[in-house]
Formats: structure tokens, sequence, C-alpha cells
């Protein structure tokens, strides 16, 4: 890892439960867990992120990914730990850090709804102090990369989403950041969009080394994107690692995907080798990670008959996380890397 752009050290956050709670949530307080009759949203977490990498921040509804990220960019204070940001406290430095981060909370718009899109990008200019040959060649690029040109001088308020998330993208850029926290941002984009904001983020990241940390359910954003995925569960760090190394531990089986040149053929499969489903030559084989290689699987096949083309596909993305969660929820969370 390059040397740390975010680090984070025994970050706990907890919110007080308001004394004489009655009714509901009076009745699950016992089943919350507590500190001081609170409420502990994170536990304890730490990690650092590397300068110039993307991360994806993960975790099912309520586990605490967007309190962590509140703290990370000042907006509350944590219980305990410590967060630094390129040397920086975002609470006791909130101005610094302002200048050097940039946020996007999902549909949430820091634009001014009822403005062009040109006006809000020139008050955040002036907000930021950003100089004005800085802002021209800023503003170039994003018009050209993000195609924001169609709709620079339509008011917020009429833009579509993808619209307004790539205008929003423009605006958390305009000061040149060097941290980027990215909360669901293609949430409700249309796959065109999407695309044009994941070749953004890439070009982004490959060409200023902005560091940036993604949240999002979205997995094939993650995909994508990330290298290295951390994910946290019930306020607790649970995985921090490589995004392929969790795909090989918990993605137990694979695919193989052959052509033969006789139709219909029907092989003898090794222990761990399952046919789901045949069409004409095609055959698709699912096999046991642990058990067989995939050229161990393929010699063994060629042995029997003629093979005119083959492909080996890794399991989706969203059953490897999926299964995550499942051992997040089954266990106590014990970091893995």
């Amino acid at each position: 890892m390059n040397s740390p752009a975010l680090s984070i050290t025994n970050l706990t956050k907890t919110f007080p439960q308001r004394a004489g709670h009655d009714g509901f949530l009076g009745s699950i307080r016992g089943l919350l867990p507590s500190k001081a009759d609170g409420f502990i949203a994170v536990k304890n977490i730490s990690f650092e992120i590397g300068a110039g990498e993307i991360v994806g921040l993960l975790g099912p509804n309520g586990a605490g990914k967007s309190t962590t990220v509140k703290m990370l960019t000042g907006i509350l204070h944590p219980t305990a730990g410590q967060i630094r940001i390129h040397g920086l406290d975002p609470i006791k430095d909130r101005t610094a850090n302002a200048r050097q981060m940039g946020v996007i909370f999902g549909q949430r718009t820091q634009l001014w709804w009822d403005l062009p899109v040109i006006d809000s990008l020139d008050m955040l200019r002036r907000i930021y102090d950003v100089p004005e040959k800085t802002y021209r060649q800023n503003l170039d690029r994003f018009r050209h990369v993000l195609e924001l040109d169609e709709f620079l001088n339509v008011p917020v308020r009429r833009l579509s989403l993808g619209q307004r998330v790539r205008s929003d993208l423009a605006a958390a850029l305009l000061h040149d950041p060097r941290v980027i926290y990215l909360d669901e941002p293609t949430v409700g984009v249309d796959i065109s969009a999407r695309q044009r904001i994941r070749d953004f983020i890439r070009t982004l990241n490959r060409e200023a080394g902005v560091t940036i940390v993604l949240t999002t359910h979205e997995m094939a954003d993650v995909e994508r994107l990330c290298e290295r995925i951390v994910v946290i569960d019930r306020g607790q760090l649970h995985y921090d690692g490589s995004l392929e190394v969790l795909r090989q531990r918990l993605g137990s089986n694979r695919e193989l995907v052959i052509d033969l040149h006789e139709p219909n053929r029907v092989l003898d499969l090794p222990e761990g080798a399952t046919v789901i489903r045949t069409a004409e030559t095609r055959t698709w084989i699912e096999f046991e990670r642990h058990r067989l290689t995939a050229p161990q699987l393929i010699a063994h096949i060629q042995s029997q008959t003629d093979v005119a083309d083959l492909s080996v596909r890794e399991p989706e993305i969203e059953q490897v996380i999926h299964r995550l969660y499942e051992e997040a929820q089954s266990d106590e969370p014990n970091p893995v890397h």
C-alpha cells in the first residue's frame, strides 16, 4: 500500500438513547447493542487506505457504512477513536479537510435546485476560492468527459437523474480534492450514464491519483472499479482485503462452458463436476474449485472428445458478497484479511 491517505484507528460511534422512551423504541431497547443506554452504530474499527486507492466500503443496510463515511467527512463526531485524512482531523481541521475532499451522497445534491448547473458551479468556485485558471481547466475537462454541455444552462430541478449525478460529480471535483467519497453514485441511473460515470471515476483515479471511497449496493460498480473492499457488518469490521481473494474463498463453484464438435455428447465427469445444462454442442458444467482445477477438468473432457471452444466463468460477485453477509450474520464479526 502507498502512504495512507486515510487512517482510521479504533473508530466508534454511539448514538445516545433518549431517556424515558416508551412504546416500540422502549420495547426493543434490550435487543440493541448498547453502551451507556446508547446504540452502537460503529464499534472499534481500524483500517487504512493508501493514496490513490479505490476501495469499496460495503455492508448490508444498517451495517454502519453511512455513519463511518459521515465521520470521515466530519459531519459526525466520533464517540471514540482517531481519524486522519492526509494527516488532518476531520473535526478539528474541518475547513482544511473540506478543501481536500469531494463528496456525493446518493440522490442528495449539493447544487442549487432552481439555478442552472453552470451558476451552481460558479458559486462553488467562489466558495472554495478556486483560481480562475484552475476552474476553467477543470470545467473544460468535465464538459468533455461528462458531456455536460447539453444541460449546463438547465436548472438543476429539470435534470434527469443521470444528468444530475454527472453535474454533482463535476461539483464535487471542481476544487481538485485529494479524497472523494462516493455514496451510491450510480443508483437509479440508466445503463449509458452508469458506464460514463464508471469510466470517469477510473480516469480520475488513474490520471490524478485521487483516493476514492465507494459505498454502494451496485456490485457491478464494485467489480469494475475496486480491487479491494472493506466490509462492515453490525458496526464491526468483517473483511478487509482483495476482492479476488474473497471470490476464491467464498465463490466455491466455477463454471466451464464448453463447445464440442459432437452434438448432445454425454460426458463422463469426475467427482466435483456436474452438468447443469446442454444445448446442441454446448455444455455448461459447474465444478468445485477446491476439488478440481479448470485445467484438470478440461484435460479429463479432452481425453473423451474433441473440444471446439471453451471458457471458464467465475461466480457472480453478487453471490460472493451475499455469502459474506450471511457469514457475518451467523458469526461474531471477526476481521478477515
